[in-house]
């Protein structure tokens, strides 16, 4: 603590001799311990604290560096007075009675037109420009007449920050008394009825309280609001949020499986009718995601979104201010941007090759069933997956051996496994490839194609072989023959391509005849299947639940071309307006 008295200097100087008298003997070893020990008995407690000039105790903890008072505050004490704001130094602010005056000042009122006034109503305190009166058609500078009184001339306030955010700054509790007066005068003129009706009430049959009790006010306390309940016993209101002549969500449809009901929020997100028939109708309520989702929500967040990247990468547009201008650019950029992709993919095929591979079907529709594994609640909420499991297994897996491409047992025939790429069923043999299939598809057994394929496929070789042979003996006969000119040999090469040609178009339209009645028989086959599969899919999903039959040896294979135009056939598309009138 800086107990020493602070002198300025300039008057140790002017009163050097009586600071002399005065000054204090220099503090002993003994005297510098008792101050520290008192110093010590202060900070533990056991001493009282020092006490300024006010009275006030100050805390011991504080810092010498804080609590010492500089020389030139004239402290002649224990003080912590300088570390406070200064009375000179505050800002003054304007008191809770200072506030704007309303209204005009009546007080004074002018007759005739003053310089530099109002030209329109004669008011000294603004402009014609300011002037809220209406125009008038000859104005008082010219008139003279009509002169409007000056307002107050408002004060500058200086406030401060709760002064600002005072809501009932300014407020004048005398107007409250009008309101008083009113109610006042009402409560009078009740009173006044009510003793009329007493007064002609000859028979005295309606005692005086039951008039009363008849006539009061219902007031809020003796009411029950719409929406709440008021229990008076136990001074609880229970609210009830629904009005009672709506009909409650969980009441649109009761099936179970149909959107979830949240009781606790009172919420249902998805629409209750999308499974029922009055799925695409337009009905009442259709979940409170359909207000999320529906409309331009989503257009107008994406434009949001690329107006926010466009204006970080430089381009100054704005959603609200320039809408036609963000929606040009983000044409402009959706155009350029499918251009670069297709390009890109262009150049990429190009190079690389692989174009039949991206006309392939997905692969859900090719393996009819996928390896991801997803936990769903009982409200249809995922709750574990979505990621692909990994395949363990204890045997080998793609291991190719003697040079083949295929795995062993990816080639079925007959009863026999084999492999794919040269169609062997011996499994430590070397891959001899499309020459193995080949000699597979000569041995005998049962064929891919038609008898009248490969006949027909024979004859076509034999008549080809025997134009060939035919058309070698002309040549030896030529070369024979005395040489001929060179007009007369090209007509002879121009007739020999015409008749190949004409051999080959005959054979391509004998083929194609045959393959499209194969095709027309195999895509009936396909589609009396998938009438027979969809029947049965109806007969299952009508059963229950619990006593469907479950088959996991169901044989998975890739379906053909027919199948696939077989369901794409008897798809039924909802979107399609004659859906309902189908079979």
């Amino acid at each position: 603590m800086a107990t020493a008295h602070n002198v300025p200097v300039s008057e140790i100087i002017r009163n050097k001799s009586k600071f002399e008298e005065d000054e204090p003997k220099k503090k002993s070893r003994e005297d510098w311990r008792k101050a520290k020990e008192l110093e010590e008995a202060r900070k533990a407690g056991t001493a009282p604290a020092a006490v300024d000039e006010e009275g006030k105790d100050i805390n011991p903890h504080i810092p010498q560096y804080i609590s010492s008072a500089p020389w030139y505050f004239g402290a002649k004490g224990p003080t912590l007075k300088h570390q406070r704001p200064q009375p000179e130094k505050e800002k003054q602010f304007s008191k809770l009675d200072e506030w704007y005056k309303r209204g005009v000042d009546t007080s004074s009122l002018a007759v005739k037109y003053r310089k530099g006034a109002c030209e329109n109503c004669g008011a000294m305190t603004h402009k014609k420009k300011d002037c809220m009166e209406r125009p008038r058609k000859v104005g008082a500078k010219f008139t003279g007449a009509k002169i409007a009184p000056d307002e107050f001339i408002q004060p500058e306030l200086a406030m401060d920050y709760d002064g600002k955010r005072d809501r009932w700054s300014g407020y004048d509790p005398s107007e409250h008394k009008a309101i008083i007066e009113e109610y006042q005068k009402i409560e009078e003129a009740k009173r006044h009825l009510r003793a009329e009706k007493l007064n002609s009430n000859v028979d005295g049959d309606v005692e005086p309280e039951e008039v009363d009790k008849e006539d009061e006010d219902k007031y809020v306390d003796e009411v029950d609001m719409p929406g709440t309940k008021v229990d008076s016993k136990q001074r609880i209101t229970v609210r009830n949020l629904r009005i009672r002549e709506d009909t409650a969500k969980y009441l649109r449809n009761l099936d179970p499986n149909s959107a979830y009901y949240d009781p606790k929020t009172r919420s249902m997100r998805d629409n209750p009718h999308a499974n029922s028939s009055l799925g695409d109708q337009d009905v009442d309520y259709a979940g409170e995601n359909f207000v999320r989702f529906s409309g331009d929500t989503q257009t107008h967040s994406v434009a949001q979104l690329f107006a926010w990247e466009a204006y970080e990468k430089g381009v100054d547009v704005h959603l609200l201010a320039e809408p036609t201008k963000l929606e040009m650019l983000q044409k402009e950029y959706d155009k350029k941007k499918d251009q670069f992709k297709s390009q890109v993919q262009e150049s990429i095929l190009q190079q690389y090759g692989g174009e039949e591979h991206l006309q392939a079907p997905p692969k859900s529709l090719l393996l009819a069933q996928t390896e991801d594994y997803v936990e769903y609640s009982r409200y249809g909420k995922v709750i574990k997956g979505q990621e692909k499991q990994i395949i363990r297994s204890k045997y080998e897996e793609d291991v190719y051996p003697n040079n083949h491409t295929a795995v062993w047992g990816s080639y079925w025939h007959n009863g026999r496994w084999g492999f794919k790429c040269c169609h062997s069923f011996i499994k430590n043999t070397y891959c001899t490839g499309e020459a193995g299939k080949n000699a597979s598809s000569d041995a005998p057994g049962p064929h891919t194609g038609t008898s009248y394929e490969v006949d027909h496929e024979k004859e076509e070789s034999s008549s080809s072989e025997s134009s060939y042979s035919s058309s070698e003996d002309e040549s030896e006969n030529e070369k024979h023959k005395p040489s001929t000119s060179e007009s007369n040999k090209k007509q002879k090469k121009k007739r020999k391509k015409e008749k190949k040609k004409k051999q080959k178009e005959k054979k391509k339209r004998r083929l194609s005849k045959i393959k499209k009645a194969d095709v027309e028989d195999k895509l009936k086959a396909a589609l009396a299947q998938e009438e027979l599969h969809q029947k049965e899919a109806e007969r299952i999903l009508s059963m229950d639940e619990r006593k469907r039959p479950y088959n996991s040896m169901f044989e998975v294979k890739k379906p053909t071309d027919e199948e696939m135009e077989a369901y794409y056939m008897k798809k039924k598309r909802e979107e399609d307006p004659m859906a309902q009138f189908m079979g």
